[in-house]
């Protein structure tokens, strides 16, 4: 579930509802990368976020954090059941909360990831993350390459984009439900066995592990960590049979079936993240 808009939509908005402070911010951002950089992607974002134009120039992480202050500036606190901040995990064919024939929709679906930070007066604003790298540690495999820089594109958007409205509960229900679906498909095949693989369940905890550094704020629902708890093992599944199914499945029959057991959870998962996220943004303007 972890990436970068995840991280600084759920803690910067913390910070603007007064359940975290800027230091908790900066430090969720630095577990993806050393620096960061944001910077307007037009005019309009520009006189919105108080970021230079037409002259562009990297502002620090700091600025950062201004930017998406300023951005909410003036406006009121969000309704009962809204939060100031909004993320997305877009990909080709489902783009739920973004603004169609945009750049910074086409931007997102690269980066499969996407924040929104709602303004005043329909005054939105959208920031994109781009990882930057080193090109001297490049090679023809970049995989385990630490990223130097994240830098952050800042759009303007005509009006408030709606967020998606999946309720929690259904999405945890729809959740378990593809789980026992695909389990009961894929543990006919023996993926692990088959493939040689004597400890499938520990490469599953090994992708789990990898992402466990990274922290909620204080005011998460519990109900939507377990959500996200689970979609992270559901999807650390997907990663682990996903690999195995070359060498593990006896036929190209078999692999057929694998493949359509596991392609149904990866839309589920995402629709449970989207979920679990939101619930924890809303939270934090509750009481």
């Amino acid at each position: 579930m972890w990436c970068p808009s995840v991280s600084l939509s759920v803690w910067a908005n913390a910070w603007l509802a007064g359940s975290a402070a800027p230091d908790d911010v900066l430090d969720a951002l630095s577990a993806w990368a050393p620096k960061h950089s944001v910077t307007a992607y037009d005019a309009v974002a520009a006189d919105r976020t108080g970021l230079p134009w037409p002259d562009v120039i990297d502002a620090g992480v700091v600025s950062l954090l201004q930017t998406v202050r300023t951005a909410v500036r003036g406006g009121d606190r969000p309704s009962p059941g809204h939060a100031a901040i909004g993320v997305v995990l877009p990909i080709p064919g489902d783009v739920r909360g973004l603004p169609p024939g945009t750049q910074f929709q086409e931007d997102a679906i690269i980066a499969g990831e996407a924040l929104i930070v709602y303004g005043p007066q329909s005054a939105a604003i959208g920031l994109v993350p781009e990882f930057e790298y080193d090109d001297s540690e490049l090679t023809g495999d970049d995989q385990g390459i630490e990223p130097c820089a994240l830098t952050w594109t800042v759009y303007s958007l005509h009006g408030n984009p709606i967020p998606d409205p999946m309720d929690l509960r259904e999405a945890e229900y729809a959740l378990k439900s593809a789980v026992r679906s695909a389990a009961e498909a894929l543990g006919a095949l023996q993926l692990g066995s088959a493939g040689g693989i004597d400890d499938p369940r520990g490469l599953v905890e090994q992708v789990l592990e990898a992402h466990r550094h990274h922290r909620t704020p204080d005011n998460a629902p519990t109900r939507a960590l377990q959500v996200l708890e689970n979609a992270a093992h559901v999807d650390a599944i997907i990663t682990v049979s996903s690999g195995l199914m070359p060498i593990g499945t006896q036929s190209s029959s078999e692999a057929q079936i694998a493949t359509d057991a596991l392609r149904p959870l990866e839309s589920v998962v995402r629709s449970a993240r989207i979920a679990a996220v939101n619930t924890i943004l809303r939270s934090a303007w509750q009481g």
